[in-house]
């Protein structure tokens, strides 16, 4: 059995001042700015906000695609200076090669860092098993379903044993019904390996489902407008979305997506009182 997780905890990030530009000239503008964070190794974060709020601009900096303009970004103390193995990236579409076997695209980072043809099978043989695909590795990719594909682009970034796993709107092109069986399966596999997630998403439910914490962005330039720790107990289900208690964080999150500039922040209320922000929720069953 090939061992999953990291002797000892690793993943903290520590975020200071950050500010992010893009563009050139007269076209550059901030994307996020003056953002200041820490995230404890181990822990599942999800990052919400509206399109266009800088949310895959600030996992871009932390996987180390894009440089920062000012401010500090380190992973276990080190400063964040181009990509690593360390900082695995899962984007929405997966970029698995079409002329490898599902086997041979998750084995390659192991080929990237010398190991032999043998052993890196073994290995991708067993992150195979973990994600539920052991029956497909030698299917090429265009041959398994977008579920399936995403399932084999997360072994691909697991098996180099990253510190940081960052996860940008994974399943966002998914239907709902695989989607929801998506998060049920990372949340599986995160409880065995218990690396630092990052999980960028603009869907409410699925932060509220996934997450340790959510960290929540107002429009461009992005900010942290609210850092909501949940204790919804683990393993986690479906059951949890229509239960009282989620409806009540769903609201509060809503109304968070909705502010604007120069009004005060929504405050969290205790569940049972009302609030002015949104009527009730009706969630059709």
């Amino acid at each position: 059995m090939v061992a999953l997780a990291h002797k000892s905890p690793a993943g903290r990030i520590d975020v200071q001042q950050l500010t992010i530009r893009l563009g050139q000239g007269a076209q550059a503008f901030t994307a996020v700015d003056q953002l200041d964070f820490s995230v404890e190794a181990g822990e599942f974060v999800c990052i919400l906000g509206p399109s266009g709020c800088g949310k895959s601009t600030l996992l871009g900096a932390l996987a180390g695609h894009l440089e920062p303009a000012e401010g500090i970004l380190r992973v276990d103390a080190q400063a964040v200076h181009g990509p690593s193995p360390d900082r695995g990236m899962v984007f929405q579409q997966h970029t698995l090669l079409p002329w490898r076997s599902v086997l041979d695209n998750v084995a390659f980072g192991l080929k990237m860092q010398g190991l032999g043809k043998a052993e890196r099978r073994t290995q991708a043989n067993e992150f195979l098993r973990l994600v539920g695909l052991e029956d497909f590795a030698q299917r090429w990719p265009n041959q398994l379903s977008g579920g399936m594909q995403q399932r084999a682009e997360i072994a691909r970034v697991l098996i180099n044993r990253p510190r940081l796993l960052l996860m940008d709107e994974p399943f966002g092109a998914l239907d709902a019904q695989t989607r929801a069986r998506m998060q049920e399966l990372l949340l599986e596999i995160w409880g065995r390996i218990r690396t630092t997630v990052v999980f960028v998403t603009h869907d409410i439910d699925e932060a509220l489902f996934l997450a340790d914490r959510i960290l929540v962005m107002s429009p461009r330039p992005g900010r942290f407008i609210e850092d909501l720790r949940l204790d919804f107990p683990r393993p986690r289900h479906s059951s949890l979305l229509t239960s009282p208690e989620f409806v009540h964080l769903k609201r509060h999150c809503l109304a968070l997506l909705h502010h604007q500039d120069g009004r005060e922040l929504p405050r969290l209320t205790p569940l049972g009182l009302p609030s002015d922000d949104f009527p009730p929720l009706r969630i059709a069953l």
